[in-house]
């Protein structure tokens, strides 16, 4: 910057004469002087004492003077100036900054009244519940004929209520978070934990800059679902092969699985359409169990594993749905966002490499799980049969034939398919004919019962059958795309949040299901994959949301009876049980019995001539075959057992009655928590928190009580 002087101002500027021997010295050192506004005096850097000052004459001596300075002179001269400036520069920006920070201060005092207001909102929606209740219960007391008023006003100021904390407390979230946002101090506290983050050694003395090279962390969490990739490509082709080198095991094995998996899709979309007041329906159920189930078979990596409709996931539903009714929000673009975010959490989780933490779900935590579907099943089943009653006891309740009849044919399903299913293991006939009652028995007990059911004088009985639309037809004729746009953009990106919950449900049941297909008692030769069956799973459920078909998760009772059905099996003579021997590991078996089952949607009106009580004992048989190989479950009637008749490996001769009663008593005690906890429709979106405190259970509770040789000896080792 030049040093502008004004020769005609009428400004006197004080200097100092200077002697010759002592000129550019002085001047060298005064440049190290601060500028205060003035010009000082100087003094000789040798020590010689104060010169003679005097005011030029005139401003054209000044100007005279000026020029004759040397180089020196001048540049000091600018150096003054360039500092003024920029103290001057320093003191706005000071003064900038405290203006600023006076506005973020008045901003977050308003969003503290704010904050107050909804708090005070809040209060009084709680407070009009209150009085609410009290006006209800003091009409039910004196059985007045205000009841129904005083409820109408319960449920009213419990919606006004729930419509004061979701709404005012995701505004104040936002502000909240926004004014953060805006604050110095939070981003220079953001900018202080990445600049020590970056300069701490990590990883053997690497430092952080070096580890997130493309060399390093990237790669290491694509090398994960990379790893399944190259495990199973190999056979890939092999998966479709053997399906057809097996025709006499994939045929039975496909027409068993096909009512297998249309019995929990005909039962979840006669529920899911009570629920959501006929939103979705059973041809939303049929079409997206097969749409998934055939895009599964291709892209997943374990392709015995099938997906399928769960009551978690109807549970999850229902609340969104309740949700979606409260806040006067439309439906189905809610769903669709919630969806679309879970697939991108679970399309991260896959490619991140993150299904290698269901290592620490260990054996005790996967019987439990396996018995809660089983009893899930037997339970559902069990509900269907004494519907039947209840609605017979109101209609007439001297007449009970129907009730019993329906109970006659479930039952006569359930022992019917079981006796063909171990009929194997008998010494009837001779291998070939044994494996074709085996593999077609359960096919026939159905069709036999169905048609049963059609003869003339057995439907004077009026056993109730499936309830399935006449025609192919979207629940209120709606259009299969759903419109993304028509919801605000601040409710697509909180719709993350429930998206959350979903995801970690969705993480745990599929990798649970997964890792039961798995284990080594199934004896499976061609390896896991559960990172691409993760990114699978997560591609499949932003198809369903865009289309607005119900979500599939893994489905452990179905993908368990796919590999039983698969199976080629022995009866081993020492034990006197059924042993796996080999599995046919084909995707062929899934995506027929899925396209089935979408093409199901063309036959409605023959689905509907299959009795509900022949569906109920297919449940009872799926929740009873999955109790197969429970060693849970088998320790409760080992309890009961002569230790003498036992094997020498049994749990109960090796640590004694006492230590295998208490573990197996805390998985029961467990089982009834989580049977409880799911009986609760408003809390089972938090199930996947049970299944976390199942673990914690096993990781810190037991080992204070078994030692790992204990562990070891009931077959629950812990991870290492």
């Amino acid at each position: 910057m030049l040093l502008l002087l004004d020769v005609d101002s009428t400004v006197a500027f004080p200097t100092v004469q200077l002697s010759s021997r002592t000129n550019n010295r002085c001047f060298n050192s005064c440049k190290s002087i601060p500028f205060d506004g003035e010009y000082p005096s100087y003094y000789d850097r040798s020590g010689v004492g104060l010169t003679q000052q005097f005011p030029w004459k005139n401003r054209r001596q000044l100007s005279l003077a000026l020029r004759a300075k040397s180089d020196d002179q001048v540049e000091f001269q600018r150096s003054l100036l360039a500092a003024k400036i920029a103290n001057d520069i320093k003191g706005t920006v000071v003064k900038e900054e405290n203006h600023r920070q006076e506005r973020v201060e008045k901003q977050i005092y308003l969003e503290k009244e704010k904050l107050q207001s909804a708090v005070k909102e809040v209060q009084e929606a709680a407070q009009n519940v209150t009085l609410s209740a009290k006006n209800l219960g003091g009409a039910v007391i004196s059985n007045s004929t205000e009841v129904k008023d005083a409820v109408a006003d319960v449920s009213q100021s419990a919606k006004s209520l729930g419509g004061a904390v979701i709404t005012k407390g995701l505004g104040i979230v936002t502000r909240f978070l926004t004014t953060l946002l805006a604050t110095h101090e939070f981003r220079l506290v953001v900018f202080i934990c990445f600049t020590t983050t970056s300069c701490l050694q990590f990883a053997g003395g690497r430092p952080l800059a070096r580890i997130l090279s493309s060399n390093t962390v990237w790669l290491r969490l694509y090398s994960f679902h990379r790893k399944d990739i190259l495990r199973r490509r190999k056979y890939y082709v092999s998966d479709w092969t053997d399906g057809f080198k097996k025709k006499r095991q994939v045929v039975p094995a496909v027409l068993f699985l096909y009512f297998a998996c249309l019995a929990p899709a005909v039962s979840f979309g006669t529920i899911a359409s009570e629920i959501t007041n006929g939103s979705i329906g059973v041809v939303e159920f049929l079409l997206g169990s097969g749409v998934a189930g055939m895009i599964y078979s291709i892209i997943s990596g374990q392709p015995m594993s099938f997906l399928a409709p769960t009551g978690l996931t109807l549970a999850f539903i229902s609340g969104l749905f309740r949700f979606c009714s409260l806040r006067q929000l439309s439906f189905f673009p809610v769903y669709a966002w919630v969806g679309l975010w879970t697939s991108l959490f679970m399309t991260l989780l896959g490619v991140s490499g993150s299904s290698k933490l269901i290592r620490y779900c260990t054996r005790f935590t996967d019987e439990v799980f396996n018995g809660l579907l089983s009893v899930n099943f037997i339970y559902e089943a069990v509900s269907s049969l004494r519907r039947n009653f209840m609605i017979a006891h109101m209609n007439d309740p001297m007449n009970l034939t129907m009730p019993f009849v329906a109970l006659s044919v479930a039952l006569g399903t359930f022992v019917s398919t079981m006796k063909v299913v171990k009929f194997e293991a008998t010494k009837f006939f001779n291998t070939k004919i044994r494996t074709q009652i085996k593999n077609f028995g359960p096919v026939t007990v159905i069709l036999t019962f169905t048609l049963l059911n059609l003869l003339p004088w057995f439907q004077k009985f009026h056993v109730p059958t499936l309830i399935v639309p006449d025609t192919f037809q979207l629940a209120g004729g709606r259009n299969f795309l759903v419109g993304l746009k028509d919801i605000p953009t601040k409710v697509r990106l909180l719709c993350a949040f429930p998206a959350c919950l979903l995801t970690a449900l969705f993480f745990m049941d599929q990798n649970i299901s997964v890792r039961l297909v798995n284990s080594p008692d199934n004896k499976l030769k061609k390896g896991e994959a559960y990172n691409v069956d993760m990114v699978a799973l997560g591609i499949i459920t932003g198809l369903l949301s865009i289309f607005g078909l119900p979500w599939m998760c893994g489905a452990t009772v179905q993908s368990m009876n796919h590999v039983r059905a698969m199976s080629e099996t022995r009866l081993n003579q020492e034990t006197n049980e059924i042993e796996i021997v080999k599995v046919t590991e084909t995707r062929l078996t899934g995506f027929i019995i899925h396209a089935l089952l979408a093409s199901t949607v063309m036959l409605l009106p023959v689905i509907k001539t299959i009795p509900i009580p022949v569906v109920s004992g297919v449940f009872l048989f799926l929740g009873r075959k999955l109790m197969t190989g429970n060693s849970f479950l088998k320790r409760i009637t080992d309890a009961f057992a002569e230790r003498r008749r036992l094997p020498d490996n049994n749990p109960l001769n090796l640590l004694g009655r006492k230590k295998t009663l208490i573990y197996t008593g805390v998985q029961v005690l467990c089982l009834l928590g989580l049977f409880g906890f799911k009986q609760i429709p408003a809390i089972t979106i938090f199930f996947p928190a049970m299944i976390g405190v199942l673990m914690s259970i096993r990781a810190f509770i037991l080992p204070k009580i078994f030692s790992e040789d204990d562990f070891v000896a009931l077959g629950d080792p812990t991870p290492v």
